[in-house]
């Protein structure tokens, strides 16, 4: 993610935070602001302790897809034993700091929450998440650290995304389609 790596001692500490921010704002009302369906394919960058995977599990079902992507290896620790204690067998791993190794246009949302502000590179970020999306695929952002209009001039400022709808919680972006050479070109 081109993001400053915590300590192991912070990331854990945040964890903790999480576990309590989750019971009194369940991650599910959040994630039903986006849309997710059965059988979306839907990518957590920068997933962290893995707030969401439970909820978005119930929401992907058996015939949807996870990735979950965070270049901390306490998150990817994290997911693991939560991968092995619910036996989940859609959830697949990244371990990266920005690319998904993932194919063009095979994921229908990408989860952007409490990442952007930590990015260093948001313009590689927000490329490889235009990459891997859908053509009428969905970016959904959301982090406290920014105000509404960073967060929008930030994800639109290349025109890879345009502003959808604003939800309570939620900016979710619409991929805009563009020359197929793009990537190649820049």
């Amino acid at each position: 993610m081109n993001r400053r790596i915590k300590s192991n001692f912070d990331f854990r500490l945040m964890a903790i935070s999480y576990k309590f921010r989750d019971f009194f704002q369940p991650r599910i009302n959040i994630l039903k602001e986006v849309g997710i369906k059965r059988g979306d394919y839907v990518l957590d960058y920068g997933c962290g302790p893995g707030s969401y995977i439970i909820p978005l599990i119930e929401l992907v079902g058996k015939e949807g897809k996870i990735y979950a992507l965070d270049s901390h290896p306490i998150a990817i620790q994290m997911i693991q034993k939560i991968v092995l204690k619910k036996q989940l067998k859609n959830v697949e791993i990244i371990h990266s700091d920005c690319k998904t190794g993932l194919p063009d246009n095979s994921i229908d949302v990408v989860l952007l929450y409490d990442v952007l502000h930590e990015l260093n590179k948001p313009n590689e970020v927000l490329e490889e998440i235009h990459r891997v999306l859908k053509s009428n695929g969905i970016l959904s952002v959301s982090d406290h650290h920014m105000k509404e209009n960073e967060i929008i001039s930030k994800v639109t400022n290349k025109g890879l995304f345009k502003l959808l709808k604003k939800g309570e919680r939620t900016y979710n972006f619409l991929k805009e389609n563009i020359n197929k050479n793009w990537y190649s070109n820049k």
